[in-house]
């Protein structure tokens, strides 16, 4: 049995992990590694890739800048949160402020000291980044279409990092991020339907506050409509192999998603429609793959030769 204090400490991680949104950064590094292999570097063996020490301390980097911006972000946003998100706020403020923001400070010196290893350009890079993100909890955030703007692009933001890195300027890989900031857009503009309670209970001039919900529908159609375009560069002019499966498959559930829109008029609703727009994104990263399916048969078949051969070593010892 766990005494007081080691349950009240376990408590405390847990509540950090909750700030952090711990169970969102291994689909950030996934996405990072896939989008390497697949997207941003398709001419390097993935085992090149994968044992990149460059590129993996970027990918780390990212991921510890990210948990720091979502410290920052809950540090700014807990008074609407009481209200949006009672029990996961409830379960956010067992760590103090106070600790927030030295987990805070801790993790961007961090992040500086490692990208040192890269390069000067990695240590402007996250510079930049980790004060846009303060930059926007602080301020930005509060401001209609900027705000939600700059949320989709933050979202984007690390895997430009690798693609700075790679220096690859593909318009294949223009046309993949075009689409997975139309689709982070259209899910921040649905948070704020979701949230409109807490927004407008803290002075959060939102889109739905200042225009209302018609309007916000309108530009999520709008916006939705949009992503036919990037979808069609992708399968009609480029050659994305099996992912264009799931581009078909995006379309038919962004239909029924426009219709539910229309339909919608409450927070669990639209907490549906949320749920729906993080499931398609990640469902996407996972279809990374199918571009080049090759690539994961010639891993499994190294990595079975490998087992093969250590096998084979055991048996004569």
């Amino acid at each position: 049995m766990l005494s007081r204090k080691n349950k009240l400490l376990l408590m405390k991680i847990v509540s950090l992990f909750s700030v952090v949104r711990g169970y969102n950064i291994p689909i950030i590094v996934l996405a990072q590694y896939l989008s390497a292999i697949f997207i941003l570097a398709p001419e390097k063996r993935a085992l090149t890739v994968l044992l990149d020490f460059n590129l993996f301390i970027i990918v780390l980097a990212s991921s510890l800048t990210i948990a720091s911006g979502y410290i920052i972000n809950s540090f700014y946003d807990s008074k609407k949160d009481l209200i949006n998100r009672p029990e996961k706020s409830m379960l956010d403020r067992l760590v103090r402020q106070s600790t927030k923001l030295y987990v805070y400070f801790g993790l961007n010196f961090v992040v500086a000291f490692l990208s040192f290893f890269v390069s000067w350009r990695a240590v402007l890079f996250f510079s930049v980044y980790i004060f846009l993100i303060w930059f926007y909890s602080h301020k930005v955030k509060k401001y209609p279409i900027i705000g939600n703007l700059m949320a989709a692009f933050m979202a984007v933001l690390p895997f430009f990092a690798i693609l700075l890195y790679y220096k690859n300027l593909y318009e294949v890989i223009f046309s993949h991020a075009i689409f997975l900031y139309l689709l982070l857009l259209i899910r921040e503009m649905i948070k704020d339907l979701e949230n409109i309670k807490g927004d407008l209970a803290n002075d959060y001039q939102t889109i739905p506050i200042l225009y209302g919900e018609n309007t916000s529908k309108k530009v999520i159609t709008a916006l939705t409509v949009f992503t036919v375009l990037p979808v069609y560069v992708l399968i009609d002019i480029y050659d994305v192999g099996y992912m264009d499966i799931y581009f078909y498959v995006c379309m038919i559930i962004l239909i029924f998603f426009l219709i539910y829109l229309w339909k919608s008029d409450s927070k669990p609703q639209f907490l549906l429609l949320h749920n729906v727009l993080k499931l398609l994104i990640v469902t996407g990263v996972f279809s990374i793959v199918l571009i080049d399916p090759s690539v994961l048969w010639h891993g499994r078949k190294l990595l079975l030769t490998a087992f093969t051969g250590h096998s084979h070593l055991i048996s004569l010892l």
